[in-house]
């Protein structure tokens, strides 16, 4: 078990109890109001405040995913899998004690292909294995190639984060006994909760969590969140669990409003099914009322998920973008793709740009 990580050391974040009280209650229609209001309460905190400095999402590998997972019982496309956008995003901000700069999402692709399920589906290919993941998992971009694009090193990175560390190796990032991390400076932050679901994963976990991923790492490099926090002006990185025990949200205040991201829903489609030219799943809101579909590989928590998703559209507010749409722009994104036919989103957001980096 992780020691307890105190944050007077590091005065740019704050603990914020806007939703400490969302969930006491045993009845789940009044949790869903109660998580309602706070994320109201929230987001006109948050839009009281400043923009970020910078914001830049970039897209890095195309995965595949199982439908059936992304899109939990309502997609009635027969394709076995869609196809998820991983993305990296850039975030500077003003703090107490200056410019911080965030990666949200940074992955080691190469590493993180020892994930169980994904290793199992390679292999499956036997000698097609490199020739099919070319064609089903085709790499964009690597971290190494947006940081050099934006004109930004190593040493310029203060933290990194993940909505939650399903397939993350985090060792390249941040080192390991036998390495030094690639990322001198940074800081990994997490919920408590998830660094100890990963280092103590039960079967229905484990097929979707790196081996060894977080061996070795110096745990002064760990920043442990017990809640919700700010970070400095415009970003927040609040706890919304559900995808998994610890999964959290990043909140980022952008000149289009809130941008809301995690992986608890892998489109704006699922944050808006009624709305969806998705096959499947306006009927399925219809048929059953669901105002969110949950991405669902593990269920770790199928209310407190649904709750969650709630929560992160009540916080994100409409999209400017796309009318009717909201904010929450998922971590790992829907794309259409021709080896999946059938399964395009309504809408995607894609690379997105606002202002110009800060640079060391």
């Amino acid at each position: 078990m992780a020691q307890k990580n105190r944050l007077k050391d590091l005065p740019d974040i704050k603990y914020v109890s806007h939703f400490k009280k969302a969930r006491v209650s045993k009845m789940p229609m009044e949790r869903l109001e109660a998580v309602k209001k706070s994320a109201l309460r929230f987001r006109e905190d948050m839009l009281s405040g400043c923009d970020v400095v910078y914001y830049r999402a970039f897209e890095l590998i195309h995965v595949p995913y199982p439908t059936r997972y992304g899109l939990l019982n309502a997609c009635s496309v027969p394709t076995p899998f869609l196809h998820l956008l991983n993305k990296l995003v850039v975030v500077q901000y003003d703090t107490v004690d200056g410019i911080k700069t965030l990666l949200v999402g940074p992955a080691d692709v190469e590493a993180n292909r020892e994930t169980p399920f994904f290793k199992r589906l390679a292999e499956g290919f036997g000698l097609l294995n490199k020739p099919m993941r070319k064609f089903l998992a085709p790499i964009i971009r690597t971290v190494e190639d947006c940081l050099q694009e934006i004109g930004l090193k190593p040493e310029d990175i203060d933290y990194i984060t993940y909505d939650h560390l399903h397939t993350q190796d985090l060792r390249r990032w941040l080192g390991s006994r036998d390495r030094p991390g690639y990322f001198p400076n940074a800081k990994l932050l997490v919920m408590r909760q998830e660094w100890d679901s990963t280092v103590s994963l039960l079967p229905p976990q484990r097929d979707w969590y790196c081996p060894h991923g977080l061996e070795g790492i110096d745990l002064n490099k760990v920043v442990m969140l017990d809640g919700d926090v700010m970070l400095g002006d415009g970003v927040a990185l609040v706890h919304t669990p559900g995808h998994t025990e610890g999964n959290h949200s990043v909140v980022i205040h952008t000149p289009e409003g809130l941008f809301v991201s995690s992986e608890n829903g892998i489109s704006a489609d699922s944050y808006a099914p009624l709305l969806s030219n998705i096959p499947g799943l306006k009927k399925y809101a219809q048929d059953t009322g669901m105002e969110v579909v949950l991405n669902g590989n593990t269920q770790e928590g199928g209310i407190d998920q649904y709750l969650s998703m709630v929560q992160e559209r009540e916080i994100a507010g409409p999209s400017l973008r796309f009318p009717g749409f909201t904010n929450v722009v998922p971590s790992s994104e829907l794309s259409a793709y021709w080896g999946f036919p059938g399964i395009k989103p309504t809408v995607r957001f894609g690379e997105i740009s606002f202002g110009s980096p800060v640079r060391g």
